[in-house]
């Protein structure tokens, strides 16, 4: 529930921050800005036993959806200012957990 709260908390905080320093810097989607990376993280980790093996593979599942950007993820890109910057990459996150809930519950990633 902590890593839920936590997600949510990034999310709500980081929309009008990456707005701020989107139109602040001229850029649609600031590289600088990491806010967005920080939520889609947390929410692939969520209801995870933090481990080294569980983080790598985590930060790897959400690395690869967030470069890839499957439908929704693209569409979600296309927001306006923050919401855009980081709406994109908790579709990602969402995809990534999706994925580790099931290497979880198949017994492929322990608890």
């Amino acid at each position: 529930m902590a890593a839920i709260l936590l997600a949510f908390a990034v999310v709500v905080v980081g929309i009008p921050a990456a707005t701020a320093v989107s139109r602040a810097s001229g850029l649609k989607d600031p590289q600088f800005v990491v806010i967005d990376e920080v939520a889609g993280q947390l929410i692939t980790l969520i209801a995870v036993a933090v481990s080294w093996k569980s983080a790598l593979l985590g930060f790897i599942l959400f690395r690869g959806f967030d470069i890839v950007k499957p439908p929704p993820v693209r569409q979600l890109e296309r927001l306006p200012d923050g919401l855009g910057i980081v709406m994109d990459d908790v579709g990602a996150g969402l995809y990534a957990l999706a994925i580790m809930q099931v290497l979880l519950r198949a017994g492929i990633l322990s608890p």
